[in-house]
């Protein structure tokens, strides 16, 4: 089974109608993809009651890959917003946080994406075994930021401890520049998912600059034809070895990730079944 989806479900112009309202959106984009990355659980943990809702307005198949906490992963270096006083404690909240997509059926992972600064270490092989143990049974996903999980030297160690963990992979597509990016990995680690995070191949644009629009170009970018091509050969080879691809499209900061979301569905000859009804125009 192969799932399309994209990033966040408010920034996409091209699937919805000029007066769709903010509220309106997910409904609306639900009858697009099956899937959707939830980054508003980055920034804060969320309120129980707006899981419930997103639950609520998505069709019974449908899917989120919910991004774990800043706090979780260490980007908040500073700690200065973090409202927690321990860790076991934000990791709790969090959990509690996520159980109506679980008792709805709809979560489809947790996506732990550490930041450039999380290099291979032993230090950070054992936080990563406190988090998993910390998210019980949940299923969690790992995406590195760091180029050092991939070396040469480290690469194969990387790949079997997240086997033997239970650690989804997230084969992550990004622009290859230097430490701070990883080469695209191809590889299933649990039998059931593998995550695809397509960020675009802006190499000017992938490390901090100074420019404080950084993190708005970031993932300005889109993929050819034959990128897509490329892309769509590995999705299907991934699909012989586990039971469920999901491929979420990140690269929107020039809002080019639906358009090609829908090319890559073209070229897999995918209908998805279950999706919201589309809402129907006066014509």
């Amino acid at each position: 089974m192969i799932q399309i989806g994209l990033t966040g479900w408010g920034d996409h112009d091209s699937i919805y109608a000029d007066d769709t309202k903010a509220h309106e959106k997910l409904q609306e984009y639900s009858s697009h993809f099956p899937a959707v990355e939830l980054d508003s659980s980055f920034y804060a943990v969320q309120p129980i009651r707006n899981m419930e809702k997103w639950a609520r307005e998505t069709p019974e198949n449908f899917q989120f890959i919910v991004k774990a906490y800043q706090g979780m992963t260490g980007h908040d270096r500073e700690e200065k917003d973090n409202p927690f006083e321990t860790k076991a404690e934000m990791f709790q909240a969090f959990r509690e946080s996520i159980v109506p997509l679980q008792k709805a059926g709809k979560l489809g992972a947790v996506l732990f994406q550490f930041p450039p600064w999380f290099d291979c270490t032993q230090e950070h092989v054992q936080y990563l075994r406190y988090c998993k143990k910390e998210m019980k049974d949940i299923p969690v996903a790992l995406e590195f930021r760091q180029q050092s999980w991939y070396e040469e030297r480290f690469q194969q160690q990387t790949l079997q401890f997240m086997k033997q963990e239970g650690w989804i992979h997230t084969v992550a597509d990004e622009p290859q520049a230097g430490e701070k990016s990883v080469p695209f990995v191809p590889v299933v680690t649990v039998k059931d998912k593998v995550i695809i995070r397509l960020h675009g191949r802006n190499v000017h644009g992938w490390n901090y600059s100074g420019n404080a629009n950084w993190r708005k170009v970031r993932y300005l970018y889109e993929y050819n034809e034959q990128e897509l091509t490329t892309i769509a050969e590995e999705v299907k080879r991934l699909e012989k070895q586990c039971e469920e691809v999901i491929v979420l499209f990140n690269n929107n900061s020039g809002r080019h990730a639906a358009g090609n979301a829908k090319q890559l569905q073209q070229m897999l000859g995918i209908e998805f079944d279950g999706l919201a009804s589309q809402q129907l125009g006066l014509f």
